[in-house]
């Protein structure tokens, strides 16, 4: 490795780090916290308290598309409504979860969705802004 190359790999970490500790969230409100309460309350099928981690303005996206799945709280509730009503046995389980600022990407394994009882791998990318989850990507095969 070229000694030029490892003070610009430190300076990057450094940079990295100083901004992922000097984010605004408080031990309270990390966004890991927000999207765990938002996942407990899928795997409970309780879209009363599934909805209170959305913001207003949340926007739903897939990565493949340009275009919003869904904008908007009401919007979210009905296509999120639809899904639990079509899925009694539906549960996520977390394979993996990283956490950066004010990001967080889980890669799920799901079961039970619209009654399928073969697994769905997904990677959902939430972005958390003022303690609410403001923008969702997902990503699927």
């Amino acid at each position: 490795m070229s000694q030029a190359i490892l003070p610009m790999k430190r300076i990057f970490l450094y940079i990295l780090v100083s901004l992922i500790s000097s984010s605004s969230f408080t031990q309270e409100t990390m966004p890991s916290e927000i999207v765990q309460k938002n996942l407990d309350a899928y795997n409970a099928r309780d879209l009363s308290e599934f909805m209170k981690s959305f913001s207003y303005s949340i926007v739903l996206y897939s990565f493949e598309k340009k275009e919003p799945i869904a904008e908007g709280k009401e919007a979210l509730r009905a296509l999120y409504q639809k899904l639990f009503e079509a899925s009694p046995e539906l549960h996520s389980t977390i394979l993996h979860r990283a956490v950066i600022g004010n990001k967080v990407i889980d890669h799920e394994s799901i079961t039970g969705r619209k009654g399928s009882s073969v697994p769905v791998e997904m990677v959902m990318i939430y972005e958390v802004s003022e303690e609410h989850i403001v923008r969702m990507t997902v990503v699927k095969e």
